[in-house]
């Protein structure tokens, strides 16, 4: 089968096409045929080395979907023939995450998914929704759970509260629309009018332009009459954290989630204090939260935003789309 390495600090351009063995299933595995990778800033800086180069070389990517074509013989929730999603954590069934579960990420401490065929255990697949292409599925392991999990799983948004969403990545993009089909009020900020303009599409209900309000965090209390946002989808980082807790209202939600400004800077805890604010973590999310976002999106037909697609042969081509950050939504490899 094909598939793609990192093997040096190299870049994206130092990406390896390898050609490996079709893995074969041991007594609980799935086989599964990939169909379709979506990309997350997280395998970017895997692919530019700046995570786990402790294993290389190492297949990337945490997101994909595909059939099921072999399974093992005790293997009793799949059958040959499924569509199936691989879950980004390989051992977190439900419950709080651990020790033990940081250690099962796909494309990280585990081989990913950029191959054309990959081992999965059945613990750690679910069914793709009804009617959902290979691509679409791809979309859900990180981004789109890391959004349910912050908003639904731990936030218990409630129609009526208001959710401010950083940028129009995946995960900015899910948590929009899981915003929308909660009955939340959302308000967006971006650098690109062209973007903001398709976000309002999707439903944001107001929007920033950040490059012409450097201070989006002023602008979002005056959006609110001064109160503040209910939740801050915050991707950022530690270069726009400090503007999210000022945005937040007493007694929300900022739920840290990316680092796309990178991981430096010191952040004032007074304003956390003084306004009780909860500042959580969230790392992707367990199988049953997985399931249960799945059942939601059927039931409500949300589609996931895909930008761009691009063959196997051309992954340096989409971890350069990614990097390039013009992207609106996910970048999808189909294989």
């Amino acid at each position: 089968m094909n598939a793609w390495e990192i093997r040096s600090d190299g870049g994206i351009d130092a990406l390896v096409p390898v050609t490996r063995e079709v893995p074969a299933p041991g007594p609980y595995d799935v086989i599964v045929r990939v169909r379709a990778v979506s990309l997350n800033y997280r395998d970017l800086l895997h692919v530019l080395g700046v995570v786990d180069q402790d294993r290389w070389p190492l297949v990337p990517c945490s997101d994909g979907a595909g059939e099921v074509v072999a399974v093992g013989p005790a293997v009793t929730r799949f059958k040959v023939g499924d569509l199936v999603a691989g879950t980004f954590f390989q051992r977190w069934p439900a419950g709080r995450i651990t020790g033990e579960v940081m250690e099962s990420a796909l494309g990280g401490r585990l081989p990913g998914m950029l191959a054309e065929h990959v081992c999965l255990h059945e613990d750690g697949a679910v069914h793709v929704p009804p009617g959902w292409t290979a691509a679409q599925a791809a979309t859900l392991p990180c981004a789109a759970l890391t959004a349910w999990h912050a908003l639904v799983a731990k936030g218990r948004l409630m129609a009526g509260e208001t959710v401010l969403v950083l940028g129009t990545g995946g995960v900015s993009l899910f948590a929009l629309q899981i915003a929308k089909m909660h009955g939340a009020r959302v308000i967006l900020t971006s650098s690109s009018d062209a973007k903001i303009a398709r976000a309002r599409a999707l439903g944001a209900d107001e929007t920033i332009n950040y490059r012409d309000t450097p201070d989006w965090d002023q602008a979002v209390l005056e959006l609110t009459g001064g109160r503040g946002v209910d939740h801050v989808v915050e991707v950022g980082g530690s270069g726009t954290l400090a503007k999210s807790i000022n945005a937040t209202a007493y007694g929300g939600h900022v739920w840290l989630i990316g680092v796309l400004t990178g991981f430096e800077n010191a952040i004032d805890p007074m304003p956390v204090l003084f306004k009780s604010v909860d500042v959580q973590g969230i790392y992707v999310g367990s199988r049953e939260m997985f399931e249960n976002m799945n059942a939601a999106f059927a039931a409500n037909g949300l589609e996931p935003v895909i930008d761009r697609r691009f063959p196997l042969a051309e992954a340096r081509e989409a971890f350069h789309c990614m990097q390039q950050a013009g992207h609106f939504g996910k970048i999808v490899i189909e294989l």
